[in-house]
């Protein structure tokens, strides 16, 4: 029998809140690999570790691989996705690295059927869901930015406040003398001074920035091209 090394983990809230216990856990991934003619030689356990924590910095992550470093299992057995990693994105990487060592990766539930990335339709079914993964951050940065930019237009609040307005309450309201500042670094900008420069310039003649802080290449490159001052008046 091919041998193989289960991991099982749980944070504390999850077991309060939805009773997934790690004993559970461990009675699905023996049935399992008894089923599958896997011999478990190892079964690591995880009590309120969170998964959002990469695997090898967790102490049954580093344990687990420590043993799959060791060669002594072609086999690892999880219950979802999830408990061994961060998302799908993680997993792909992951299962790539040890399918170049020989090493299996099996998700036991996964919508109630299984994962095996020693066939070719289980490596498929984790590209799909890597992919799936990768479109919701896409879509998520896409509704920060849209949403970003109706603000900036709309002239409301987002932290921190930038340069050139003062906060109330949920609204920016122009700070003149601070404007004027923001239209002497464009015109700065346009004669081809560098941000350093800029910057070097605008602490000689102790302008604050924001705060009453020094002005720093990076600020002054943000300032430049927030598109908040890009209205015609500036």
């Amino acid at each position: 029998m091919e041998k193989a090394v289960c991991y099982v983990r749980v944070s504390t809230q999850e077991q309060i809140t939805h009773g997934v216990s790690l004993e559970a856990q461990e009675e699905q991934l023996r049935a399992y690999c008894i089923m599958t003619k896997l011999d478990v030689v190892a079964l690591i356990r995880e009590m309120g570790i969170s998964g959002a924590k990469p695997l090898r910095v967790r102490p049954g992550g580093a344990e687990l691989m420590a043993l799959v470093g060791t060669k002594q299992v072609g086999h690892i057995v999880a219950l979802k996705l999830d408990r061994l990693f961060r998302d799908a994105a993680d997993a792909l990487q992951q299962s790539r690295a040890w399918d170049k060592t020989g090493i299996a990766l099996h998700l036991v539930d996964m919508g109630g059927q299984s994962l095996n990335t020693t066939s070719a339709m289980g490596r498929f079914f984790l590209n799909m869901m890597a992919g799936m993964a990768e479109l919701e951050r896409n879509l998520i940065s896409e509704r920060t930015c849209v949403a970003l930019a109706h603000k900036k237009a709309h002239k409301k609040a987002y932290a921190p406040t930038p340069y050139g307005f003062d906060r109330e309450g949920n609204t920016l309201k122009e700070n003149k003398r601070e404007l004027q500042v923001v239209a002497l670094v464009k015109e700065m900008r346009t004669q081809g001074w560098s941000f350093r420069k800029i910057a070097g310039a605008l602490n000689e003649q102790d302008i604050p920035a924001k705060q009453g802080g020094r002005w720093h290449p990076g600020t002054i490159k943000y300032l430049v091209e927030n598109t908040l001052y890009d209205t015609g008046r500036i």
